[in-house]
């Protein structure tokens, strides 16, 4: 069995091992990859630690073996013991990598908020069918917005007379997590939608991280050094730059099925009209460790100077030269079944009022 794992901000991590079926332990075990690891002899004890672990052992259990073995003063650089026991758990479900797919690229005209909302369910649904090739897609958007978390109160999170007198829509989306105000020009979004085995293996948590890796590096590219923030935060040393939220969508007749994995980042930002649409709590400011919600969120264009289109391309570029990336478009289909969607979920009061 084979797995790997790229680190985070590190490394990637290769894992070759056997299953001794009788007594359903790890065997043979052979660990790999452009870490840096000393001494010598750490790898070999790595390898023999993992061997004779129950193939059931879960990530953490593995960590545990791994570090009670290491020689005294042991150096990783780019590598992790839990990391190791990422990529062994991966190998053991059988889980896909980037490379495996070949990517499609949905970049298309503005849409409305509403729109947005359908075509990622329906993009990401038609993945876990195994009709569509694991997709990025890359939003323009037709009108600000305020788009709510799956579970959010919706007179909690936004002030509806601001809201209308901003022109701004309300629309409630179909994965967790917080609210985000979104205006055309000052907005970067995108979503991938990719099948299940691409983060078999890996913790909820794990999964945002590993499946943005490559946003931090076509980031670092433009000359920003960000880290992910868990849960679901990209963060620099300046601040807040990006919030990420995902969906698990169940596959035909409860088969595998595919994860909505979608990422808004602030290109730039208005935070007074933001501060009179959303209703930002003195207690999750708090928790956040800051004193004003205009220091929340840093934008890109300060940190970049590129403009968005600018921004968006390099984005585009780093993932097409990491894991291949083909032009691709909504079919007509999948465009019909959205704007339907649209009009009778994503639009309607008993869906975007449903946690009142």
């Amino acid at each position: 069995m084979h797995g790997e794992y790229k680190i985070p901000g590190g490394k990637l991590v290769v894992v070759d091992v056997d299953v001794d079926e009788p007594g359903g332990v790890l065997r043979n075990t052979r660990v790999a990859g452009d870490f840096f690891l000393e001494p010598d002899e750490a790898l070999d004890a790595v390898n023999h630690a993992l061997d004779g672990a129950p193939v059931d052992t879960d990530a953490a259990g593995l960590t545990t073996r791994i570090e009670a073995s290491l020689p005294e003063g042991t150096v990783m650089y780019g590598l992790t013991a839990e990391g190791i026991a990422i990529a062994v758990r991966r190998a053991l479900a059988h889980a896909t990598d980037w490379t495996d797919y070949a990517w499609q690229l949905i970049h298309e005209g503005p849409q409305a908020p509403a729109l947005h909302m359908a075509l990622d369910e329906v993009l990401t649904a038609e993945v876990a069918a195994g009709r569509r090739p694991p997709t990025l897609r890359v939003w323009e958007w037709a009108d600000p917005a305020v788009i709510i978390g799956s579970f959010q109160s919706l007179r909690n999170e936004v002030d509806p007379e601001g809201a209308q007198r901003h022109g701004i829509d309300v629309v409630r989306r179909i994965s967790g997590g917080g609210a985000m105000f979104v205006e055309p020009g000052n907005t970067i979004t995108y979503s991938l939608s990719v099948p299940e085995a691409l983060v078999q293996g890996l913790s909820f948590q794990d999964s945002y991280a590993y499946l943005d890796d490559w946003v931090l590096g076509a980031l670092g590219d433009m000359g920003i050094t960000a880290w992910y923030q868990p849960l679901n935060d990209i963060a620099t040393d300046q601040g807040k730059i990006a919030g990420a939220a995902q969906k698990r969508i169940v596959g035909p007749d409860g088969g595998p099925g595919a994860v909505l994995h979608h990422v808004t980042m602030a290109y730039d930002i208005d935070a007074d009209k933001m501060l009179d649409v959303l209703r930002i709590g003195r207690e999750k400011l708090s928790d956040k460790g800051t004193r004003s919600a205009k220091k929340r969120v840093d934008p890109l264009r300060r940190q970049t100077g590129l403009a968005r289109e600018a921004v968006i391309e390099r984005m585009i570029d780093s993932f097409r030269l990491r894991y291949g990336l083909a032009d691709g478009k909504v079919t007509d289909e999948e465009l019909a079944r959205a704007q339907e969607l649209a009009r009778t979920k994503f639009t309607s009061p008993d869906w975007t009022a449903r946690v009142p």
